[in-house]
């Protein structure tokens, strides 16, 4: 166990795989001006803290760095020239890097405060998935009430995620995933409909139900199911470009949408919160009532301890997750 001047903190000293990471005592973070230090009860394990890791992601940040980004736990200091914050507050922080690890130091403006007795580990399982899937249906395709949506990569976390706003704004659901267990899931999150793209030609199979194509298409895989995907789009459809979780990115004919008058649409959530941070809080604002009622659920399917927090990683990198996976600093692997 850390001491009171040291904290248990996951560090990359160097790119590679999961299981090169590193657990080990750090000292304690300080809340400077501006700041406060949050006590981590969890943190959301998401497909781009196995990128960073990995070397891959947009931007690298400097060694050793603690991966994790999404976290939600509570107030411990507060710094000088901070308002509106008090000690013991549960709060949502989104951060680029330190969410694996017990205290974080963080500027109030990426911190929200939540509802007191609001389930810190179900706030830190939606923030990414719900704020990327909402941005992307609302913002980005501005999906109408009884369009067609089809949700590729439908059992992770954003594809869960996607399902269900997609319901909630009155569109029919189309879930594509890999296996039964994963399509189960699927149409346990509210599917309309549901496609094994492992059984099935994906493509063949939209020509066939869905003459007429698809008006969003929501897309985190990339690979190879982007292109066929894309030929079954309805015309004036909007195809989301979320990520590439089958590791490659996909070289689109660009006839294809001028023969289908669609869009290809990039979504980088966290681009755009930046820049429309007003908005962005709104959004989430929003979602936060969706949560509270029970329309909308990240579906957490395991909790990992630091220890464990590779696992976690390379559950993700090898496609193994169903739903959210989050990191509960508290949780200590058991001795043998």
């Amino acid at each position: 166990m850390a001491s009171d001047a040291t904290v248990r903190a996951v560090l990359c000293k160097s790119f590679g795989l999961p299981n090169s990471l590193v657990v080990q005592e750090i000292p304690a973070p300080k809340a400077k001006r501006g700041q406060v230090v949050v006590d981590i009860k969890a943190c959301g394990v998401n497909f781009a803290d196995m990128l960073l890791v990995a070397g891959k992601y947009q931007a690298n940040p400097k060694f050793p760095f603690i991966p994790g980004s999404d976290i939600a736990g509570i107030v411990s200091e507060i710094g000088s020239g901070v308002e509106g914050f008090s000690i013991g507050q549960p709060v949502l922080a989104m951060l680029p890097t330190g969410g694996f690890a017990e205290k974080v130091a963080c500027s109030t403006r990426k911190v929200i405060p939540l509802p007191p007795g609001t389930n810190l580990e179900i706030a830190a399982a939606s923030t990414i998935v719900f704020g990327t899937s909402y941005y992307a249906l609302k913002q980005r395709a501005a999906l109408k009430k009884s369009e067609k949506l089809l949700v590729l990569g439908a059992a992770g976390g954003c594809g869960l995620a996607a399902i269900q706003l997609g319901k909630v704004m009155g569109a029919y659901v189309i879930a594509a995933a890999s296996t039964k267990e994963k399509l189960h899931m699927a149409k346990k999150a509210g599917a309309d409909e549901v496609v094994n793209y492992s059984e099935e030609k994906l493509g063949k199979w939209l020509k066939k139900h869905h003459k007429k194509g698809v008006d969003v298409i929501y897309d985190p895989v990339g690979g190879e199911f982007a292109e066929p995907a894309l030929r079954c789009m309805a015309f004036g459809g909007r195809y989301l470009v979320i990520g590439f979780a089958a590791g490659s990115i996909p070289k689109i004919p660009l006839n294809l949408p001028l023969l289908k008058t669609c869009a290809i649409v990039g979504v980088f959530w966290g681009n755009w919160a930046t820049r429309n941070v007003t908005e962005s809080l709104g959004n989430m604002m929003e979602l936060s009532q969706m949560l509270a009622k029970g329309v909308i659920d990240p579906y957490i399917t395991k909790a990992y301890g630091l220890d464990d927090a590779w696992k976690a990683l390379e559950d993700i990198r090898q496609r193994r997750v169903i739903g959210k996976v989050i990191i509960v600093p508290a949780k200590i692997r058991p001795r043998i």
